[in-house]
């Protein structure tokens, strides 16, 4: 095994420290793309890893900045990959922007949505009006946010109502989307950014994680503490940063977007670093025995 106590981590700079930190955990909340599987190909080692966590009594979610699925959609993707998950289980930016809106902007039922079909769906889903690309069909709020299906008419209408200075909302930061074809998966951050650059505006906020609101519903739903959860994850710049934000434990997996040439220039130190979660769960194994 070689795993890493990142040497620099303020919480983590020794193996007795790293293995401390792992008898105290409870719960993990995963990332998806990039962490248990990459695009349309799940990880090998992702149903044992689940399935060894049963075993040793730690409970788990998945978490993604990915709000193009609605939650049964992703239920149905895993469900297809060989993973049985319930809605309680999953968690997206999608349903924390939702919770968002409806927690800090009551009045807002009427929303202009830059989101996949999918994603709308889940809005409507939860009592929202999705208005029209119309310029008389003015929304309380604009929504931005991994949309695949973008189009250009659209895109161009989000934009005049971020001009007028509607409340502005993105779903999440990442710039790109992981995936295991020969593309870059343009995601909510450079289509926010495009905006932009049309606008001078920026989101009034943007959800997803590194946003700490995001581990919220875990750790009210299971009464823990944040040091007794794990955020596992291909990225530092949310998974890490969340994780670091809400008082958690970061785990970063190389088993995605980040390499260890991009830690090194990072300002954001992972507290563990894992090739992937086959090496993670050697780690609890070492740990719990």
């Amino acid at each position: 095994m070689t795993a890493y106590a990142y040497i620099d981590s303020a919480k983590l700079d020794t193996f007795d420290k790293l293995y401390d930190c792992l008898k105290n955990i409870k719960h993990i909340a995963l990332d998806m793309d990039g962490t248990i599987y990459n695009g349309s190909t799940l990880f090998s080692f992702t149903i044992p890893f689940l399935a060894k966590l049963k075993e040793m009594g730690i409970g788990y979610s998945f978490l993604t900045n990915n709000p193009s699925k609605s939650t049964g959609d992703y239920l149905a993707h895993l469900d297809k990959m060989g993973i049985h998950a319930t809605k309680e289980e999953m968690y997206t930016s999608a349903q924390a922007t939702i919770e968002y809106i409806k927690t800090n902007m009551p009045e807002a039922k009427r929303i202009f949505i830059l989101g996949t079909p999918s994603m709308i769906s889940e809005f409507e889903q939860a009592g929202f009006i999705s208005t029209a690309d119309d310029e008389k069909d003015v929304p309380d709020a604009v929504v931005v946010g991994f949309d695949m299906t973008l189009n250009y008419a659209r895109l161009c209408r989000a934009s005049w109502w971020v001009a007028q200075k509607l409340p502005y909302i993105a779903t999440n930061p990442d710039r790109v989307c992981p995936t295991d074809k020969k593309i870059i998966l343009v995601d909510c951050g450079a289509i926010y950014t495009c905006i932009e650059y049309a606008t001078g505006r920026l989101p009034d906020k943007v959800i997803g994680k590194p946003n700490p609101g995001m581990l919220d519903g875990i750790l009210t739903r299971y009464k823990l503490h944040p040091s007794e959860v794990l955020m596992v994850g291909d990225r530092i710049y949310t998974d890490v940063k969340m994780a670091q934000n809400a008082g958690a434990i970061g785990v970063l997996v190389l088993s995605g977007e980040t390499t260890m040439d991009i830690v090194r220039e990072s300002d954001t130190v992972p507290d563990i670093i894992a090739k992937d979660l086959a090496e993670l769960e050697c780690m609890l194994i070492n740990a719990n025995k």
